[in-house]
């Protein structure tokens, strides 16, 4: 039988060490970015996006090892938290603390925060660019190629900036469900679904299996935003690393704000047993399914 908690922890061990290898040293000139860069993605973190990738993947490519993998699975958690980086600015949500520790700005100044998430976000396709071969191997390059067009869309206007910019433009202002929804599935859910979609496609999955790939990922989203939602009312501070009632304090309306707390909670469950029998049909991982049952139950 699987323990859960002992195989989460080894998965996340092993992605840090994928970072390590691929974050540039912190070294010449332009030394104080590079250690802002370092500083920024390895203070913390679920590293969520990359084990989804990594699962899904495995998925795919049973009997393949994630050598073709990694470089995505770093550049996405670069992606990631050049996002975080940049959503901490005091022109933005202004949070002086996430993941227990100081923000990047509230560390090295909101110049250099900039720019660090400018170089992340540079960095992360750079990195994932890596997984071309050299030249050898046409069909896997025509994979990468295809991931690199995800990762690309999923990030920008059509994905998490476009949704980025929706919610800094409401904030203040009552939200329907309409546009809530709108936020949550390009702010959050757009990256999920990057990084399992990217698994399918480096995996040799059909354009169906893809399809359903990116249904099953927009439901974990939805479900992770709403439940981020709950736990800023209800989470304990120490556990979260980070202040509870950032929504409140910027004034934004979530979904917890239209429903209540337990019809909010009722909704995670939904989404992530959906999620569950969407992996079932790709003969997901059973780490994979527990995964997603864990992160409705989540305390950070």
């Amino acid at each position: 039988m699987m323990n859960f908690s002992a195989e989460l922890k080894e998965k996340q061990d092993y992605i840090n060490r994928v970072l390590d290898k691929y974050l540039p040293e912190t070294e010449g000139r332009q030394k104080t970015v590079l250690e802002a860069m370092r500083y920024s993605v390895t203070i913390g973190g679920k590293r969520l996006r990359p084990m989804m990738m990594a699962e899904v993947y495995r998925t795919f490519a049973p009997n393949a090892d994630l050598y073709l993998a990694e470089p995505f699975m770093a550049a996405m958690e670069m992606l990631h938290t050049y996002s975080l980086v940049h959503d901490d600015l005091p022109e933005m949500d202004n949070d002086m603390y996430r993941r227990g520790q100081l923000t990047t700005h509230a560390k090295y100044g909101a110049d250099m925060a900039i720019l660090a998430g400018d170089a992340l976000l540079n960095y992360s396709f750079e990195t994932a660019c890596k997984a071309f071969s050299d030249g050898s191997n046409p069909a896997q390059d025509a994979r990468v190629a295809k991931a690199l067009q995800v990762f690309g869309k999923k990030a920008g206007i059509f994905g998490m900036i476009g949704g980025q910019v929706v919610d800094v433009e409401k904030t203040g202002q009552a939200l329907t469900e309409e546009e809530i929804s709108f936020i949550y599935e390009l702010k959050t859910c757009a990256l999920l679904e990057a990084s399992m979609m990217i698994g399918a496609i480096l995996g040799g999955a059909t354009k169906a299996e893809l399809d359903l790939v990116e249904r099953m990922a927009k439901n974990i989203g939805m479900a992770f935003q709403i439940q981020d939602d709950i736990l800023d009312l209800t989470g304990d501070e120490a556990k979260l690393g980070k202040p509870v009632g950032s929504d409140e304090k910027n004034e934004k309306t979530t979904y917890v704000t239209l429903h209540g707390i337990e019809a909010s909670s009722m909704e995670v469950k939904r989404l992530s047993a959906e999620a569950v029998e969407l992996a079932k049909k790709i003969n997901g991982t059973e780490f994979l399914c527990e995964l997603i049952t864990y992160l409705t139950v989540r305390e950070n």
